[in-house]
């Protein structure tokens, strides 16, 4: 285990499990003709098994004192330029800056800013083919709506774009200090704006229209869309008027976004 403080400001909580770094590369079918953007590298023990499959790794670390350990531990792949090192707070990446090749994201997120993240690289400009990701059980959980979850913005959005897979279980005791809850490898593939070019539908309309639907709870959907969607555009979806956004999944979204 490592020495290093790690700051709860910054959510750090470092993975140390040879199994679910190794699990992780798999599930984001990692080759040496990959660019591989990585979030939060913390030391370094993922971007060191992204970096075996000959991938050029790029990583993002907004922690100072993290950066000089990086340079250290990976002089050599620095040196040979498999691997670049940007010191920057992820949320003001512009990734079409970062690089102009098709690129994949695998990475051990923060708990606080995983929506942030999520939608930052799916509204970017220069999206990620896929994404690989460390977020909490709960939130993958609800992501992948197994069993009766119910939807929500996060994982609409995800949806809308891509296609999301719970791939394992990773217990709290996989890292180091252990978060309070367990956390789980979640898979985005097939990443594209397929859903918009089909419909014809913009993303500015489907957002504003999904995130209206869902500003109050307790309302019905109806009532939360007034002015925005036209009453009659329910009945013409197929939707009952006690309907209430968690309910509705993507392809009900993109119905009442339609404006024809």
């Amino acid at each position: 285990m490592s020495a290093f403080k790690t700051k709860k400001s910054l959510g750090q909580h470092f993975l140390n499990s040879p199994h679910t770094l190794t699990t992780m590369v798999e599930a984001g079918e990692v080759t040496a003709k990959d660019t591989v953007i990585e979030i939060g590298p913390g030391e370094g023990v993922l971007t060191k098994e992204i970096l075996k499959t000959g991938a050029h790794v790029i990583v993002i670390e907004t922690d100072d004192r993290l950066i000089p350990i990086l340079e250290e531990t990976f002089t050599k792949e620095v040196k040979e330029k498999q691997l670049t090192i940007i010191h920057k707070d992820v949320r003001g990446i512009d990734y079409k800056a970062i690089t102009k090749k098709p690129y994949k994201v695998i990475a051990n997120i923060p708990y606080y800013i995983t929506g942030e993240i999520i939608q930052n690289l799916l509204s970017s400009s220069h999206k990620p083919n896929s994404i690989t990701i460390l977020i909490q059980k709960e939130v993958a959980e609800r992501i992948t709506t197994r069993k009766e979850s119910k939807e929500s913005i996060l994982s609409i959005s995800i949806k809308a774009y891509g296609t999301p897979n719970y791939i394992k279980t990773v217990k709290k005791t996989a890292f180091y200090p252990p978060p309070k809850i367990d956390s789980a490898i979640l898979h985005i593939g097939n990443i594209t704006e397929d859903n918009f070019k089909k419909s014809s539908i913009s993303e500015e309309r489907f957002f504003k229209v999904m995130k209206q639907g869902f500003a109050h709870k307790r309302k019905r959907l109806q009532k939360n869309l007034e002015g925005l969607v036209a009453k009659e555009k329910f009945s013409e979806c197929g939707f009952s008027e006690n309907v209430r956004a968690e309910e509705l999944c993507v392809e009900d979204w993109l119905c009442l976004a339609s404006t024809t």
